[in-house]
């Protein structure tokens, strides 16, 4: 399995709240949710995204709170994958539980810049950036979490 997209970087410590704020908590729209996603640290996100791009954070991303709505907001923007240094668990668990694609490789959160092209390969964890002609290793998925992303999502494995 194998993504391909353009990077949209992001610092570390990045929580939930910046990652969709709290204040549209009150819908269960993915796609509302989608459209006020990192609103508050990059207003045109949501303009610039396109489907199958790549999100590259720093270290802690995703802490915070343990909602949901923070992965299933950045999944249904469009995003295929998120890198980052290291993740919070509880949202590295709910980003593999709704099939978002997640993978820690601080070698790649550190060299890859906003902007460059990036492929993954998740059989292999090769992350290639394309715009420097350079590769980076992450641990690549167990077999199980490949067929719950493969299936969209936890309960959909299950099904």
């Amino acid at each position: 399995m194998n993504v391909n997209g353009r990077v949209h970087k992001y610092g570390d410590n990045i929580d939930t709240d910046v990652i969709i704020p709290a204040r549209y908590l009150n819908t269960a729209n993915h796609k509302e949710l989608a459209a006020h996603c990192m609103e508050d640290i990059d207003a045109e996100f949501v303009n610039k995204v396109s489907d199958g791009d790549i999100m590259v954070g720093g270290a802690n991303f995703g802490c915070g709170s343990s909602r949901e709505h923070a992965p299933i907001a950045i999944k249904e923007s469009g995003i295929s994958c998120v890198i980052a240094s290291t993740f919070a668990r509880i949202f590295y668990r709910n980003a593999i539980n709704i099939g978002l694609a997640i993978l820690e490789c601080p070698e790649a959160s550190e060299k890859i810049a906003d902007g460059d092209e990036v492929s993954v390969d998740f059989d292999t964890g090769v992350i290639k950036n394309v715009t420097k002609n350079e590769e980076y290793k992450a641990q690549p998925f167990p077999e199980f979490i490949k067929e719950i992303i493969s299936a969209n999502g936890l309960l959909n494995s299950l099904k």
